[in-house]
């Protein structure tokens, strides 16, 4: 079989009757992904039939009223796509089967995506010969360029939705999305202006049913609240979530894509409220299974502050059918966030090639091999044992904290130095450093400690490069520098990769009391005059987490080391 084209971006024009459709989608989305890699759009219009005759032109039809019927289809679309292509933005609009808020009701110019569509698929099928598809072809074309700005040059491919492989099952038609609020006689109910909250963090599929669900609704204004700030705070891998800014910028693509005639307040929440109690505009309020109780607090507090109570639309959340078994079973994410953990995140920058391995280009002092990972993290993060992991995988494990106590021998420099500085009563009757008398001098007074580590941290990094510089001749790929001041000292001049283990603070205070046997208190103070999680995960090009179980660990570091050796292989 011939290899097919691949485009960026396509439209995928659904026209099975309405009751048909929902067996319909999954064929006609699974075709759609072997020829798209991008951005899929999708445009609904159930029981869209050509002409018998192409002469006469292919007008803009009227738009079509929003119904439970079409509300539902939206939503399938979303849920099929996380089952069957969650690679694909797909992104449908919602203009054409919105009647409220368009002067008119048609819209008054062609709509122009932010991706040009490439290529048009549809599911139409009844194609009775080869003449009759050059007439098929040349509707769709007209249908498509008299709704949206395209590429002239557009092909028509008609994806195999026929088979039993592409049908979705009996019983599946019933999908995540429905509401609280109104009847299924009647459809959907309208409101002028609508509100919903969020992080919406690595925009999915769910948030894609939730913000189509507002836009269908509003006849308006949609305001949307995206939690930032002290927010943030609680949610697992919270240093792994989008700059507010880059989350912005997703919303305002997708909202200008599926419906771009509607009014979008998008503003930062620091509170779980928001405007959400203070806009005497607003007249509904969407929210999931998960938030309804935030949507009645809503309510309470708008009561309290005397103005009308919103209506709750509540929609359904969607089951992860991929998720692992420390995910969360409905899309989140959380689960997006943690399927990043032991994925590189970022290159080093500036990067270049030497022999397939991504070098700094502002350490050309660092030989190509081995390859050295600078691995750190918070005290009792669990750095040591993702670095004993990566041994019995075969790296070097190059620890800071026995290379930092052999710099305290007599004999050495560092030893001279510090006795010099801070005195011989420091020293032990055999010579060697007492620590708890030196802690005494150095950790109240940021200054000495300052002195202390500008003697100790170069006489380790010393200590390390040698231990690097024997492992060439032995063969070594990879060592892994164990550092938890490998930021503070700026040790990162000496690695090609930042590998950062997480983990959350509660969590590392529980480790530390439950270790060391010291207060919660102190643990806290002990972890307050570190460099924070977030801080560290800005440095890194690769994030691990062990918060879950060690085989979850064990998981995650095998990923790495596994996408480590295919970069460095190239």
């Amino acid at each position: 079989m011939a290899r097919k084209e691949l485009f960026r971006t396509g439209l995928l024009v659904l026209t099975s009757p309405a009751a048909q459709l929902p067996f319909q989608i999954g064929g006609a989305l699974r075709s759609a992904s072997e020829m798209i890699n991008g951005t899929l759009y999708v445009h609904l219009h159930p029981g869209l039939r050509p002409p018998s005759s192409t002469t006469s032109p292919c007008s803009r039809a009227a738009l079509s009223p929003v119904t439970w019927e079409v509300s539902q289809m939206v939503s399938n679309v979303y849920t099929k796509a996380t089952d069957i292509c969650s690679h694909l933005d797909v992104r449908v609009f919602l203009a054409n089967i919105k009647g409220h808020g368009v002067a008119g009701n048609v819209p008054a110019a062609l709509h122009t995506p932010c991706h040009s569509p490439e290529v048009v698929l549809t599911d139409y099928s009844s194609i009775d010969d080869l003449k009759r598809l050059h007439d098929v072809e040349a509707f769709f074309r007209s249908y498509v360029q008299n709704r949206y700005e395209c590429n002239a040059s557009i092909k028509l491919f008609v994806p195999d939705v026929g088979s039993k492989e592409g049908q979705s099952a009996p019983g599946e038609t019933q999908q995540p999305g429905e509401s609280t609020v109104g009847s299924a006689d009647g459809g959907p109910p309208s409101y002028s202006d609508v509100v919903l909250g969020g992080t919406f963090d690595r925009l999915h599929n769910a948030h894609k049913i939730l913000l189509s669900t507002a836009c269908l609704l509003a006849e308006r204004r949609v305001l949307i609240g995206v939690a930032d700030g002290a927010l943030l705070q609680g949610k697992l891998l919270n240093e792994l979530i989008e700059p507010y800014e880059q989350r912005l910028s997703a919303l305002r693509s997708f909202l200008s894509d599926v419906h771009p005639h509607l009014c979008y307040d998008i503003v930062p929440i620091t509170d779980p409220f928001g405007p959400a109690i203070t806009d005497s505009l607003l007249q509904c309020i969407v929210v999931s299974e998960e938030t309804r109780k935030g949507g009645q607090a809503v309510n309470r507090k708008r009561k309290e502050k005397g103005l009308p109570v919103l209506e709750v639309h509540e929609i359904k959340l969607i089951a992860d059918r991929h998720h692992a078994s420390h995910e969360e079973m409905k899309i989140s994410s959380s689960s997006l966030r943690a399927r990043l953990l032991g994925t590189l995140l970022k290159p080093p920058q500036p990067v270049k090639a030497i022999r397939g391995i991504f070098l700094l280009q502002v350490k050309p002092n660092i030989p190509p091999v081995p390859f050295v990972i600078g691995l750190t993290g918070i005290s009792a993060s669990g750095k040591s044992s993702v670095a004993r992991r990566l041994e019995a995988l075969g790296a070097v494990h190059v620890d800071c904290d026995v290379l930092g106590h052999q710099a305290y021998l007599p004999g050495t420099s560092a030893h001279a130095s510090i006795v010099e500085e801070f005195g011989e009563d420091i020293l032990s009757e055999d010579g060697t450093i007492n620590r708890k008398e030196l802690g005494k001098k150095v950790f109240s007074e940021k200054e000495k400690l300052k002195k202390l580590t500008d003697i100790v941290w170069p006489e380790i990094a010393r200590l390390a490069k040698k231990v690097i510089a024997d492992c060439v001749e032995k063969g070594v790929r990879v060592c892994v520098l164990d550092a938890a001041v490998l930021l503070e000292a700026g040790w990162i001049n000496m690695v090609h990769e930042v590998w950062v283990v997480l983990i959350p603070e509660d969590e590392a205070v529980r480790r530390i009391v439950e270790r060391d046997g010291v207060t919660d208190d102190s643990a806290k103070k002990r972890l307050s005059n570190q460099l924070s999680n977030q801080r560290r995960a800005e440095e890194a090009n690769v994030v691990l987490c062990t918060y879950w179980q060690p085989q979850v660990t064990q998981k995650q570091v095998e990923k790495a080391w596994k996408l480590l050796l295919g970069r460095i292989a190239r």
